[in-house]
């Protein structure tokens, strides 16, 4: 008979374990749910609840740094932030608009089981490099905790980047510590209007090599900008080119001048102020231009930013195929139509050559198990991988084959 288990607390969390451990019954690890489209399809007949762990621990603003349990929502986090001028500086997409499901939904741990980092990592760097510290319990059915409030507390192995990314595979996690930042003052975005894939690759490596700052780089190929919620985006009649310089208001205004002199041999060129390109950026962040029809297939292809012109043309060969660019050309957001299990070894294929790699994002359930959604890794760091499961969690027990069949 189907169990679902709703700790209030760690001790808890390990009971529920235990029993998994000693019944060899694997349990689905969820917070709120949010991201039950992510990875590979799980089903398991007992479920380990983790919605009643919510709830912030300590805010310390001075110290720029903040505890919370894992279910707690991450907008009421964020609103807690804005309320003192702070921010989750890696941006962390929102997952809702590409699975048909509500805004502002998702839970903290399950964006550092996910690693869910926004345009700003390019800057600020992911997920992983602001957890500070967190509590678990393991497969093994232990509990144990690593590292701290501060970076300095942290000693010995890194466990937060290994858990950061891993899916709830390991551990359940009971607590999290993770470092805030202030929010910037004022955020403009320099727009330059219908370069091609390539000049804007070129335009977008100029301005990140600048000593300007930019903190966002996104390309919109013409197609896709029309589908922004930002007037003066959609009404572009073209492609855009977006840079983002954010800061302290007369330091914004004055890089942005700057910006736009040096990027002029590029052509006509635009800006937001603010809000809009506060509206501009969530959209990049959460890819919400690929959202509909909600039957096609979204790829998310990491390859270096002076590739991934290329790529996107060799794959547009023959294809019906949406894209648009991110992390100055590294990241490029991929929409295809519904299409059988092989077609992933034709992306990769594409990919490969660059040294990338694809993560099949939205697919439904029988080609998420029928494929590889991650990555494959060499054989090297396959077997790697499964000696990690192995020491978190040898049974089985959490969320096991989410990530990879098997493990």
């Amino acid at each position: 008979m189907a169990s679902t288990f709703k700790p209030t607390d760690e001790a808890q969390v390990l009971d529920a374990v235990a029993w998994a451990i000693s019944a060899e019954a694997p349990l689905e690890v969820l917070g709120r749910a949010s991201k039950r489209g992510l990875g590979r399809p799980f089903q398991a007949d007992h479920t380990l609840d983790l919605s009643g762990l919510s709830g912030i621990n300590f805010y310390e603003p001075e110290e720029l740094v903040l505890s919370a349990k894992p279910a707690t929502p991450r907008a009421e986090i964020e609103a807690v932030l804005a309320e003192r001028g702070q921010m989750l500086a890696f941006e962390p997409m929102d997952t809702g608009p590409l699975f048909g499901l509500p805004a502002d939904q998702g839970s903290i741990g399950g964006t550092f089981a996910c690693n869910l980092s926004g345009p700003r990592r390019i800057k600020m760097g992911a997920a992983r490099d602001h957890l500070l510290g967190f509590n678990a319990v393991s497969g093994r059915g232990e509990a144990f905790k690593s590292g701290g409030r501060v970076v300095k507390n942290v000693t010995g192995y890194d466990l937060s980047k290994l858990m950061t990314g891993s899916f709830g595979t390991l551990a359940a996690v009971t607590e999290l510590t993770f470092k805030v930042l202030p929010a910037p003052e004022k955020t403009y975005t320099v727009l330059l209007l219908g370069l091609d894939d390539g000049a804007a690759t070129r335009a977008m490596a100029a301005a990140m090599n600048s000593v300007h700052e930019v903190a966002g780089a996104a390309h919109l190929p013409a197609g896709i900008s029309g589908r922004s919620s930002v007037p003066y985006v959609a009404n572009a009649g073209g492609a855009i080119t977006a840079l983002r310089l954010e800061g302290f208001g007369p330091s914004v205004e004055q890089r942005c001048r700057e910006l736009k002199d040096e990027l002029a041999g590029f052509g006509a060129i635009e800006e937001l102020h603010s809000r809009n390109s506060v509206k501009f950026w969530a959209e990049v962040r959460d890819a919400v231009y690929l959202a509909e029809p909600a039957d096609r297939l979204i790829w998310r292809l990491s390859v270096p930013p002076s590739a991934g012109q290329g790529v996107v043309a060799a794959l547009a060969m023959g294809r019906d195929v949406e894209v648009f660019y991110d992390w100055s050309g590294g990241l490029i957001w991929l929409s295809l139509p519904p299409s059988d299990d092989a077609e992933h070894i034709a992306v990769r294929a594409v990919v490969a050559p660059s040294g990338g790699h694809a993560t099949l994002v939205r697919a439904p359930a029988n080609i998420r198990a029928a494929v590889p959604v991650f990555q494959p890794q060499p054989a090297p760091l396959a077997a790697l991988s499964a000696r990690v499961k192995d020491s978190f969690d040898p049974r089985r027990v959490l969320n096991p084959g989410r990530m990879v069949a098997g493990i």
